[in-house]
């Protein structure tokens, strides 16, 4: 059977005071879909994940999460994505454990002012199990290397029991070594939870071997396809310019753009 549409956007437009940062977007995500999202600095990837998560809706066209369009998801449905923010620097002196910060996805759940019950608990140490971290919880989040917290919040965005999960540049600003182990395991959390994954990246690299789909935008949906499909010279050059270049290592694509990291 052909997986359900969990993300359906129908010719769907955002802009910002007047300004149209996404135009005409018409695309499905299914349900258990890995999906990378790529393009240059300003092409609307941040754009597309503040959709996702309600805080801007279509000033045409539409956007269905769950089957749902109600504006900016003011339902119970906000509780069932995850999302794991752009890395920011965190105050080492901050006085919050690693306990306290994944047990912070459950409040969507069970609302700010109830006290956590047991099935809360056990939710997140499952959470913090599944990503190698349940041995430190009582440590300062903030003495963590990046890494490490990069971990505690994908911690975090599973103990809202998601069905999606949202990653908004994940592996930036950590190692290469750090980078591989981040990537690696959220392809085993989304194996492990058979999660819809969207993955926002201006590592085109890193995201390739491991998404089945790449969107790529540029202000609107540029090409969506398997990795082999999308990286090719014809489809990337009209987007990042006539001096990307296309090359093999390991037999593998391997793109060389000249990009920056972006917040549009």
């Amino acid at each position: 059977m052909t997986p359900h549409p969990i993300i359906r956007f129908s010719n769907a437009t955002f802009s910002y005071k007047g300004h149209t940062a996404l135009e005409g977007v018409t695309l499905d995500v299914h349900e258990g879909e890995f999906v990378g999202v790529i393009g240059p600095n300003g092409s609307g990837k941040t754009t597309l994940l503040k959709g996702l998560l309600g805080l801007i809706y279509p000033s045409a066209g539409s956007l269905q999460i769950f089957d749902c369009a109600c504006e900016a998801l003011r339902c119970e449905h906000r509780a069932r994505i995850g999302y794991l923010p752009q890395k920011e620097r965190t105050d080492p002196n901050y006085p919050i454990t690693i306990w306290e910060v994944a047990m912070m996805g459950r409040y969507g759940a069970i609302g700010l002012l109830k006290r956590p019950k047991r099935q809360d608990r056990e939710i997140v140490l499952e959470s913090l199990e599944a990503v190698g971290m349940v041995s430190l919880k009582d440590h300062p989040f903030g003495q963590l290397s990046g890494g490490q917290q990069q971990r505690v919040l994908i911690a975090r965005a599973l103990s809202q029991r998601p069905d999606i999960l949202l990653l908004d540049e994940p592996t930036t600003g950590i190692d290469a070594t750090t980078q591989k182990r981040l990537s690696d395991l959220i392809c085993r959390l989304h194996q492990q939870y058979k999660l819809t994954i969207v993955f926002v990246t201006h590592d085109i690299n890193m995201i390739s071997p491991i998404a089945e789909t790449l969107i790529v935008l540029n202000n609107r949906l540029h090409a969506k396809g398997r990795p082999s499909e999308i990286l090719t010279k014809e489809i990337l050059s009209p987007v990042y310019g006539e001096e990307v270049i296309v090359a093999k290592r390991d037999q593998k694509p391997y793109i060389i753009v000249h990009d920056t990291h972006d917040h549009a």
